[in-house]
């Protein structure tokens, strides 16, 4: 029978426990008993452990005596873990866990305990989308994918924020079960098999992150004040009077990216906003922001966001439609 552990903490999110354990704890009601997954949670105190919510769980014993190799190991996240001071014990136990474990990986910033193991260095990566610069930053030997759902290198498995360790959960399934007890297990639990686009859709919006009044933060406000007029290197250059080539230079300096990508994501952005909080057609969406047409800004949110915008407003529409 296959064997999967998760580790919890004080302050641990509770959906990154008990999403993964009603995925195969429900694969169990299609699988015959030699299958069955056995599900443990491995506690970091003994007794009663705190969720980041309030909701007291008990784990079914101390990772301290789990000296069993596991067919899959992972790590729950919490809104505080990556703050938590480190736990050298923990890590020990932790590097020779997942040495003994078929697979091992992680739930949300569960990628951050992973990291101080030493057990991410030059691996391919993904976490909360609001904690992967965090994670870069302080690991600089990870490569962080802030935009993926779940991650796979080589027996490492990685998920993004909360819900995402369901997809990831899912996707281990297939592996294991094969695609239609995940897909039983999915319908169930009433979520899609594999959800379209990765995160970049629920992060929020654009933000100049520049000192107010330097040239880039004044082209930044003047973009996002005339979003649907012509908007190029040139006349924001002559907003802030330099030469273009000087403008481009500095943008890019202070703010990381080029004043087309701003200009892009500024119009991706409002788009965003229109899309969720109004029923005008594309058409008319895609003019207030500034895009050539309907058919450019599709190809804009596929590009950035991996769904069009009809897929976008399906998602995250606000409004109630007739």
């Amino acid at each position: 029978m296959p064997t999967i552990a998760i580790l919890v903490f004080p302050g641990v999110q509770a959906l990154d426990v008990s999403g993964p354990l009603d995925v195969f704890a429900e694969a169990n009601r299609f699988l015959p008993r030699e299958q069955h997954y056995q599900l443990e949670v491995l506690g970091t105190e003994r007794g009663a452990i705190r969720c980041s919510n309030g909701l007291p769980i008990m784990a079914h014993r101390h990772y301290g005596v789990a000296t069993e190799a596991f067919d899959l190991l992972l790590v729950a996240g919490g809104p505080e873990l990556p703050r938590m001071p480190r736990d050298e014990e923990l890590l020990d136990w932790l590097r020779n866990a997942a040495k003994r474990s078929k697979k091992f990986g992680s739930i949300c910033n569960g990628a951050f305990l992973l990291a101080h193991a030493g057990l991410l260095d030059g691996k391919h990566v993904t976490t909360h989308w609001n904690d992967a610069p965090g994670l870069a930053v302080m690991f600089p030997k990870i490569k962080v994918d802030a935009d993926r759902i779940f991650l796979q290198d080589g027996n490492l498995y990685t998920s993004a924020g909360v819900t995402a360790g369901i997809d990831l959960s899912l996707y281990l399934l297939s592996n294991d079960a094969g695609p239609e007890v995940s897909l039983n297990v999915a319908k169930r639990l009433v979520v899609f098999m594999q959800r379209r686009g990765g995160q970049s859709q629920f992060s929020p919006y654009l933000t100049p992150y520049v000192e107010e009044t330097s040239p880039a933060s004044i082209a930044q406000q003047y973009v996002l004040a005339h979003l649907a007029e012509e908007l190029n290197v040139e006349n924001l250059a002559t907003v802030v009077a330099m030469s273009a080539r000087n403008f481009a230079r500095i943008f890019v300096r202070d703010t990381k990216i080029t004043p087309a990508d701003f200009i892009e994501s500024a119009r991706l952005d409002a788009a965003r906003a229109l899309l969720e909080a109004t029923s005008d057609p594309l058409k008319r969406v895609a003019y207030r922001c500034g895009f050539n047409n309907a058919n450019q800004m599709r190809q804009v949110f596929v590009k950035r966001l991996g769904v069009t915008a009809m897929q976008y407003r399906a998602n995250f529409a606000g409004f109630q439609k007739a």
